[in-house]
């Protein structure tokens, strides 16, 4: 791996992974430098990181070892990239409000480094509102997280909380520092539409789709392992922001379309997930229309085709399109591939049991206008969403490379 790591340790019973973890790290060719909290060492004792780190292990933020630096500035600028595992709730907490009273989290505050977060406690602590608002917020603000495994914990509940496996975070990040200089789309702006939109009746009432908004995140998320800088233009959905991802929040087909526009010019890839209302209400109701005797008629209107509108503005974008059918799934996504000047279009039957709206999995056609006519099977929709991409940028490395 030849880097610097910094592991920041804090205090709870998964704290004996983490000297695993600095066994393997450093098995793994990596240095590594450990901090711990006051808490994490009444579990384990500094000595026993010092053996396999083969460093010094720092604790106190006033105890400075080398009297020409400031230790916790100096560790911040060292580490290439810095770990919190395990990471209580208390620390998570901590950062996310930029509380720094101890070294810990003295030093996250000031490292440019990437953070990289290991989550480990009771289950009902990470379901409690608070810890989730803090990951959000962590989130939202670039840190990476390692979620933690599912299975007994040391409370006696079983659950989500447990500390990642060491193995598994080991092979995580040598995975992000081996294709860190590899990723296809590096330097690549990638925009994605995705989940439903929302078109008004009146204050209470609405015209939409049952689009849960996975398959685009899923696309998202992929992107932005690849190296992408991702954009995701999203329509109202209940899934977590991605990570690394800029997420435009909209709600109509107009405010979509208007948000696409926006990022479209120094776009290299377009990707058109949402499931954008066709139609909307002609007149939309400054107050809730009230029950009437008798049946009532809502009077629609087209909304404005994003993709076909994308498709005459295309200059160098690659532009891949989704159609959700309900029979005759290659044939109609065929036609739209052609009318709307697209590059790339994926289909999929809806009423396929392993596809269609809310599910995981999903099961697709990719078709692109060079006669790609290539079928993936029932898999997860982050799986098939990394493949989708590698597949295009395969066949887009030229124009992509020319970008």
């Amino acid at each position: 791996m030849n880097k610097k790591i910094l592991l920041c340790v804090t205090g709870g019973i998964a704290v004996y992974k983490a000297v695993v973890l600095v066994s393997k790290l450093v098995q793994a060719g990596a240095e590594v430098k450990v901090i711990m909290t006051k808490s994490a060492m009444e579990f384990v004792t500094p000595l026993s990181f010092q053996a396999m780190s083969r460093n010094d292990v720092y604790y106190d933020t006033f105890d400075e070892k080398e009297s020409g630096v400031i230790a916790h500035i100096d560790l911040a600028d060292w580490a290439d990239l810095v770990v919190i595992a395990p990471a209580t709730a208390n620390v998570i907490g901590k950062l996310a409000n930029g509380i720094a009273d101890d070294m810990v989290t003295t030093t996250l505050l000031a490292t440019t480094a990437e953070v990289w977060i290991a989550p480990a406690m009771n289950v009902h602590m990470y379901d409690n509102k608070s810890v989730i608002r803090n990951i959000t917020t962590l989130n939202d603000d670039g840190y990476q997280f390692i979620e933690p495994s599912e299975g007994f914990l040391a409370c006696g509940y079983v659950g989500k909380g447990r500390l990642e496996e060491p193995e598994k975070i080991v092979e995580l990040l040598a995975e992000r520092f081996n294709m860190s200089k590899q990723l296809p789309l590096r330097g690549k702006k990638v925009v994605i539409t995705a989940g439903p939109t929302r078109e008004r009746i009146d204050p209470v009432r609405y015209v939409s789709n049952f689009s849960s908004g996975k398959m685009g995140y899923a696309m998202a998320e992929a992107a932005a392992a690849l190296g992408a800088d991702a954009v995701l233009i999203s329509g109202p959905v209940g899934l977590d922001k991605p990570i690394g991802v800029t997420v435009i929040d909209v709600e109509s087909a107009a405010e979509m379309l208007e948000a696409v526009r926006s990022q479209f010019d120094d776009a290299a890839i377009v990707i058109k997930a949402a499931a954008v209302a066709d139609y909307r209400p002609k007149e939309v109701y400054p107050q809730k229309m009230k029950k009437q005797p008798g049946d009532s008629t809502i009077e629609l209107e087209r909304t404005t085709d994003i993709l076909k509108t994308l498709g005459t503005m295309k200059t160098h974008q690659i532009l891949v399109g989704f159609a959700a059918e309900t029979q005759n799934a290659v044939d109609y996504g065929s036609g739209k591939l052609e009318s709307k000047n697209l590059d790339y279009i994926i289909v999929n039957d809806v009423t396929d049991p392993d596809a269609g709206f809310g599910k995981d999995t999903n099961v697709v056609t990719l078709l692109s206008k060079n006669g790609t006519h290539r079928p993936f099977p029932a898999m997860s929709k982050k799986k098939l969403a990394t493949l989708l991409l590698k597949t295009i940028i395969k066949e887009e490395s030229e124009q992509l490379n020319d970008r």
